[in-house]
């Protein structure tokens, strides 16, 4: 029986990576699941950055990877199924690091109560082997914003006029208010990502951990499990987006730089007005609902609906530690074609 990580596709050619390349041409790293947009992103990246890639799909998605760019770099597509160990194992060996990023199984593609138990699942599978691999000095773990802001004192701020601080890389939402308000994507994010940390400290890996915004793409829909419990993130000053590119950037740039450590919290936008409400509301929802959405009041009147069009709440989250860390990142970097 072949082993449950194959090797479907492998290029190799003997380009020099540029000068200026952080990497050099026989550095391997791997990119698990490489099927997301996330994950297939960042393989086309790195390639460009000069690095070798295995590519660790759970699903056969190969055409995500253009021939014409693949034959001119270096890298290996692998199955490989975060639930089983082995296939893991196989798609880490001779790299020096994973990015990693968890996408639901086929058979189970919707966020609920069981959801959190498989994603642990596949985390402690992950590390471990990770934590088995010689060769592995570094762990990309992507987590979410939504592992940091659920807690019980998320509406302190609305019961006083003093606030409840800001939300930062240091904080985790808690299991039991995630539980209790079936904040399902929250609940299985926390839990995968202690986890993750958890086995990483005990084995001594060099792990750092992205906790992404809302990942903005053109199937981004208000089904997405981010977004349970938009309007609390909204009011509190907690609804923060990314973009694709300045998420790719994020996962790089904390691998690179030696000195990174811990959690990093990535947003590029803050969603905190009327008018951005409304904006990302349009991207949300099919064009037949959003025909009565307004950016500007209709009157001066001082209806309750008017007066929160003038409304901008506090921004109550922090992402300082990684944009001190990406001020050197170079993002233009890439070898030559």
């Amino acid at each position: 029986m072949p082993p449950a990580a194959e090797a479907i596709r492998s290029f190799d050619d003997d380009d020099d990576a540029d000068e200026t390349s952080p990497c050099s041409k026989t550095t391997t790293v791997c990119v698990m699941d490489a099927s997301g947009r996330l994950g297939s992103t960042l393989v086309h990246r790195l390639l460009h950055r000069g690095y070798a890639v295995h590519a660790a799909l759970q699903k056969h998605h190969t055409e995500c990877f253009d021939d014409e760019l693949v034959k001119k770099k270096k890298l290996r597509v692998f199955r490989s199924d975060p639930f089983d160990y082995h296939s893991i194992v196989d798609a880490l060996k001779g790299c020096s690091a994973l990015f990693y990023s968890f996408e639901p199984p086929l058979d189970h593609p919707t966020y609920d109560e069981f959801m959190a138990e498989a994603e642990v699942r596949a985390a402690h599978n992950v590390l471990e082997a990770c934590a088995q691999t010689d060769t592995i000095h570094k762990v990309v773990f992507t987590s979410s914003v939504t592992a940091v802001i659920w807690r019980d004192d998320r509406n302190a701020s609305s019961a006083s006029s003093s606030s409840r601080g800001i939300d930062d890389e240091r904080n985790w939402s808690d299991v039991n208010f995630c539980r209790k308000f079936k904040l399902w994507h929250a609940l299985s994010k926390t839990l995968a990502e202690r986890t993750a940390w958890a086995l990483a400290m005990d084995r001594g890996l060099n792990m750092v951990s992205i906790n992404g915004g809302l990942l903005l793409g053109p199937d981004l829909t208000i089904t997405d499990p981010y977004l349970k419990g938009t309007a609390e993130m909204y009011q509190d000053g907690l609804l923060v987006t990314v973009d694709l590119k300045s998420m790719v950037d994020a996962h790089i740039s904390v691998f690179e730089d030696v000195s990174s450590y811990g959690r990093y919290v990535c947003f590029d936008r803050v969603i905190n007005c009327y008018k951005d409400a409304v904006e990302l509301a349009r991207m949300l929802l099919p064009p037949s609902q959003t025909s009565s959405l307004q950016t500007q009041p209709q009157s001066q009147s001082q209806s309750l609906e008017e007066a929160e069009t003038m409304v901008v709440y506090q921004q109550k989250i922090s992402n300082k530690k990684l944009n001190k860390l990406m001020v050197d990142f170079d993002t233009a970097l890439q070898l030559r074609d």
